[in-house]
């Protein structure tokens, strides 16, 4: 649904802080803290993700998920899978 790493991105891209996202989004500012903290994918109840990310694409971020084509033409940041390491034949 969506991660912590995209959750921080989305606010640095808008330019706000947690507190603004819990403003714009009707949680608490303990949540917002506990979902950016959390690893991976973000878990809890799903009306308050709902509602965070409902917020963000208010706000103008479009969250793209794996393998998923972005609808909008804007400018973004997308994480490139790892590339696996390299092996020396010797």
């Amino acid at each position: 649904m969506i991660t912590a790493a995209q959750m921080r991105a989305a606010r640095a891209l808008l330019g706000i802080d947690q507190r603004q996202l819990a403003d714009l989004s009707g949680v608490s500012l303990p949540t917002v803290q506990r979902m950016e903290a959390s690893e991976g994918t973000v878990r809890g109840v799903v009306d308050t993700l709902m509602k965070v990310i409902e917020a963000l694409d208010r706000a103008g971020v479009e969250l793209i998920g794996d393998n998923a084509v972005s609808r909008e033409g804007g400018r973004g940041v997308r994480l490139k899978l790892p590339k696996p390491p390299e092996t020396s034949s010797t």
